[in-house]
């Protein structure tokens, strides 16, 4: 059984998909799932780019052509840019066919030692220590020590700041809604409001919202010293831009470059923040146990229960993570 994304909205399918011809295949049973904003935005339609849909899990595998090198009975999690003919991980088993050396690049090892309620967000922080290393990569130099500002407090900010602090950065979260600052400090999480961040006050900023709108894009800008680092990790599409600033932020995001420009006379530098790499898998699967993941989980569902909950979700206002069981 699985969820996929029909003409109407999502739906559960109960067939087996056939694998090209000529490539390898594994199944995965499903341990546990994780609802991401990008499933969030396929469903509305919102999302530019390949689709994702039910990418975050944990589970193990179950059947396998390369059982020399992904033996069932290996926990594994998923890197969702690579190519691959897969199913949905919003099943109670996932398909997926490749090439070899696909495969092994799309399938992560996860301790066994690992909870569940952990190894989930392998994804989501291999993502958010892609960004921090992209962020280094971008300012020439380590974080640490270096005075950085997350702009947006959704799970993919709250990781991205958990992976910076690990990384020694001076990090301050902020969020421009309070209801979503009450909901995290109600779960131990300091946040401030964008709107009381002093100008000037940051070597770099991370715009971490669901989608970078100008207007959060401008809040970076600002709080940023002269010749700061703004780097674009939310969502953009083609053609998006900040009136001003002579910057293609999609092409600049999806492909990781920086360009080196003027915002309001100021010198400033736009980067990208994209994708994954094995070596964000093995950092992440490292600081799982050192990041409090599991404040972030507000609802757990069946399989089931998806559909209404996607629905309610995508009309909705949600601030925590939901998870899945199969």
């Amino acid at each position: 059984m699985r969820v996929e994304l029909g003409p109407y909205g999502p739906r559960l399918r109960l067939d087996r998909p056939d694998p090209p011809a000529g490539e390898h295949r594994v199944s995965i049973r499903i341990e546990l799932a994780g609802l991401c904003r990008s499933d969030l935005k396929e469903v509305a339609r919102e999302r530019h780019g390949p689709s994702q849909f039910g990418h975050e899990l944990v589970g193990v595998i179950h059947e396998s052509t390369l059982a020399d090198r992904l033996p069932t009975g290996l926990r594994v999690a998923l890197d969702p840019n690579v190519r691959l003919a897969r199913t949905t991980g919003f099943a109670t088993e996932m398909y997926a066919a490749g090439p070899a050396e696909h495969l092994l690049t799309a399938l992560h090892p996860v301790p066994d030692r690992l909870p569940a309620r952990q190894a989930v967000f392998a994804e989501p922080l291999a993502c958010a220590e892609h960004c921090v290393a992209a962020l280094a990569g971008h300012l020439g130099m380590p974080v640490a020590g270096r005075r950085l500002v997350v702009l947006g407090a959704g799970a993919a900010g709250l990781l991205i700041a958990g992976s910076a602090e690990l990384a020694g950065a001076e990090v301050t979260l902020a969020n421009r809604s309070a209801d979503r600052a009450k909901f995290l400090r109600d779960r131990g999480f300091e946040v401030r409001a964008i709107a009381t961040l002093p100008a000037a006050a940051f070597d770099a900023a991370v715009i971490a919202t669901s989608f970078v709108r100008p207007d959060i894009l401008a809040d970076a800008l600002r709080v940023l010293v002269p010749a700061g680092l703004a780097l674009l990790y939310g969502g953009t599409a083609p053609g998006d831009e900040l009136r001003g600033l002579p910057v293609d932020l999609d092409h600049v995001r999806r492909h990781e470059h920086a360009v080196h420009t003027t915002w309001s006379g100021h010198r400033v530098t736009v980067a990208g923040s994209y994708g994954t790499t094995p070596a964000d898998f093995t950092a992440a699967l490292s600081s799982l146990p050192r990041l409090p993941v599991e404040r972030l989980i507000t609802e757990e569902v069946t399989l089931p229960q998806l559909p209404a909950v996607l629905r309610e979700q995508v009309a909705g206002r949600p601030l925590g993570k939901t998870v899945i069981h199969p």
